[in-house]
């Protein structure tokens, strides 16, 4: 089983978009995800639980989480979401980098085309490698 952690710095946009679309996408007996941040925020972005619930993905219960040596233990790759200079390193994991905008305090159409781009940035990882349901 592939363990794949998706981080920005508060945990409360994109990683959490990606990693929710990676676990509904993914073939579940080959890999998962998990995301988190380095500075997690108090919750998840309003405009981000609304661009989901559109999609039928439901992050009402998401909690942000701080990435620590204990989370990063047994995962295989860290995909970093546009966080810049302050995108985390783990050392032994493979990286991936996705830079993409910040969907926080953005128009909700703004919202969905970076809800858009992770999803499909996600079918192309599982696709890639081998992943997909």
């Amino acid at each position: 089983m592939t363990s794949v952690i998706f981080a920005c710095v508060h945990n409360a946009g994109r990683s959490q978009m990606a990693a929710a679309f990676f676990n509904l996408l993914a073939d579940p007996t080959r890999a998962r995800a998990l995301s988190a941040g380095t500075q997690p925020g108090a919750r998840v972005h309003p405009e981000v639980l609304t661009v989901m619930a559109e999609a039928g993905v439901d992050l009402s219960s998401a909690h942000p989480q701080r990435l620590t040596e204990e989370l990063a233990q047994g995962a295989q790759w860290l995909i970093t979401l546009g966080c810049g200079d302050a995108c985390p390193f783990v050392p032994g994991l493979k990286r991936g980098d996705w830079p993409l905008e910040d969907p926080k305090g953005k128009p909700l159409e703004r919202v969905r085309e970076i809800r858009d781009e992770v999803r499909e940035r996600v079918r192309a990882l599982l696709e890639q490698e081998g992943w997909a349901r």
